[in-house]
């Protein structure tokens, strides 16, 4: 049938069902199996003969697309298609597909994670445990807080759904936000600005695009609440990293948690890794056994519905 491109690794052990559904059906799976990524030559020397890609963090750029004239479909396993160029795929007759909604538990899981262990020095104190010290931080607590929501997609109601729990009060903005959905969850839709100036924690929830580059920046910092915590689970590019340097070490905000870079990895040199109220981890928000089986279902099935010459659902191109 078709010949089908994985860019992510582990695929055949993270997804065991889509490489069923896709075997199935008679393609063949050029898996990879290494570590990291594939290169860009390794991409070039694919592409000519391939029928269809699972994208993970692999660049698909006009360039690329080009070079793969039987391509068919871009299915993203998750949900930010920023790394694919879909006006060239679309200009090809690529269709680009994701998976909204398979990860969303696990990124919501994350960011809440992060919240907590910005807030009660989490990090610090395993540190200083293991270096053999005693040190008693003193943290600060979620419940009763103000927590803003940048973006309300599905991680961040998810989020928004955990949080009741922590008996917070909600805002969010969002200029797509169902109010309906919004008001079920008990959370208040407003500004931008009132979002970022009046929360305790601030959670970014939003696609990196030309409009959402360094939407949190200098400003936002300047006007947050003193003892606040930033958290980011989107894309790197969304949040201004010298900007937010420079605030954290002034103080406000007082933390944060960050799970994706302007850059990754980012180097060991990076000057956010050098402060101790930074908590980071390596763009892992969606890796869970179950959120990718989830994705994994879905990228399979767009694959499987376009090799077939129907249309498959969640077209972003």
């Amino acid at each position: 049938m078709g010949r089908v491109l994985v860019g992510p690794v582990r695929f055949r052990e993270l997804c065991p069902v889509a490489c069923e559904m896709l075997e199935s059906a008679g393609h063949e799976l050029i898996l990879n199996t290494a570590s990291v990524p594939f290169l860009r030559d390794e991409l070039e020397g694919f592409a000519p003969s391939i029928d269809a890609a699972i994208v993970g963090m692999d660049d698909w750029d006009a360039d690329l697309i080009g070079r793969a004239p039987n391509l068919k479909i871009l299915s993203k396993l998750g949900v930010g298609i920023d790394n694919i160029d879909g006006g060239a795929a679309r200009e090809s007759g690529v269709d680009v597909t994701n998976a909204p909604g398979g990860n969303a538990n696990a990124v919501a899981e994350l960011a809440l994670g992060l919240m907590l262990a910005a807030a009660r020095q989490i990090v610090q104190q395993d540190r200083t445990l293991h270096a053999g010290g005693w040190d008693r931080m003193t943290g600060v607590e979620i419940t009763g807080k103000t927590v803003g929501l940048l973006g309300f997609g599905m991680t961040a109601q998810n989020l928004a759904r955990r949080l009741r729990g922590f008996e917070v009060e909600l805002v969010a903005y969002d200029p797509w936000a169902d109010p309906a959905r919004a008001a079920e969850l008990q959370v208040r839709l407003t500004s931008f600005d009132e979002v970022v100036s009046g929360c305790d924690f601030l959670s970014v929830h939003l696609p990196h695009t030309t409009d959402t580059h360094h939407i949190v920046s200098r400003e936002q910092f300047a006007s947050m609440r003193p003892g606040s915590i930033l958290v980011n689970t989107s894309r790197g590019g969304v949040v201004d990293e010298a900007a937010l340097y420079d605030a954290l070490a002034s103080g406000v905000p007082v933390a944060a948690g960050i799970d994706v870079w302007e850059v990754e990895p980012p180097s060991a040199d990076h000057p956010l890794l050098s402060l101790p109220n930074v908590v980071g981890t390596c763009h892992g928000a969606a890796d869970t056994y179950e959120a990718y089986d989830k994705v994994g279902r879905v990228t399979a099935l767009a694959i499987n519905e376009r090799l077939a010459g129907r249309k498959p659902l969640n077209i972003r191109n």
